[in-house]
C-alpha cells in the first residue's frame, strides 16, 4: 500500500508542476543530432502529448529531475520511480504510456523490472526504453531479450530520445522499434 501512495504523491506533485517554473537550470547540452531515425514520424502535437503519461526511472535524483523536466517542456506529464520494483508499482498504478527505465538501479534492476512488466498482462504493451550507460551490442541484446522497446545510452542525446519517444507513440506505432540502438 506504501508504493501505492508514494505514486499517488508524486502524480499530483508533477502533474500540476508548471515545467517553466525551474529557470535555475543550465541549459541542457543539445548534442549534435545523429542521423535520423529511417521511419517516416509524425510528430506528436502538443495537445496530444499532454494526455500521454511518462514514467521516468532512475535511481539519481539529478537523472530524473533533469530528465522529467525536459519532458514536461514537451507537454508529457510525469510520474517517477527510483527502482525497479517501485517502478512496476508506479506503472500498475498509473499505466503510463510510455517508461524510461535505467538498468543499473538498487532492489530490482532495469532489466528484471522490464521483465516482470512484460510478465503483466496489463502493462505489457506499453513501450520501455532501455537507458543506461553499457552500450556494448551485447548489452543491448541482452535488453532486446528482456523486452525494452528503444535503448539510450548516457550521457542522453535528448534529441535521439525525443524521436525515439515520438516513433514508439506515434498513432499507429507497435511500440517496437527494431534495429534501432
Amino acid at each position: 500500500m506504501r508504493n501505492y501512495s508514494h505514486a499517488c504523491l508524486i502524480i499530483q506533485s508533477m502533474e500540476h508542476q508548471d515545467p517553466f517554473a525551474t529557470s535555475a537550470l543550465p541549459d541542457v547540452d543539445r548534442r549534435k543530432e545523429e542521423a535520423p531515425i529511417s521511419r517516416d514520424l509524425t510528430p506528436i502535437s502538443e495537445d496530444s502529448a499532454k494526455k500521454l503519461l511518462i514514467l521516468v526511472v532512475d535511481d539519481s535524483p539529478d537523472n530524473v529531475a533533469v530528465i522529467s523536466l525536459d519532458l514536461q517542456q514537451q507537454g508529457y506529464r510525469i510520474v517517477t520511480a527510483s527502482n525497479g520494483e517501485e517502478a512496476i508499482s508506479v506503472a500498475a498504478y498509473t499505466r503510463p504510456s510510455l517508461i524510461l527505465m535505467d538498468i543499473s538501479m538498487p532492489l530490482l534492476d532495469g532489466l528484471g523490472a522490464t521483465r516482470r512488466i512484460r510478465e503483466n498482462e496489463a502493462l505489457r504493451n506499453i513501450p520501455v526504453i532501455a537507458v543506461t550507460a553499457f552500450g556494448t551490442e551485447g548489452f543491448q541484446r541482452a535488453a532486446h531479450d528482456a523486452g525494452v522497446s528503444g535503448f539510450l545510452t548516457k550521457p542522453i542525446d535528448f534529441a535521439r530520445m525525443h524521436r525515439l519517444i515520438a516513433g514508439l507513440l506515434a498513432p499507429g506505432a507497435s511500440g517496437e522499434l527494431t534495429g534501432l540502438s
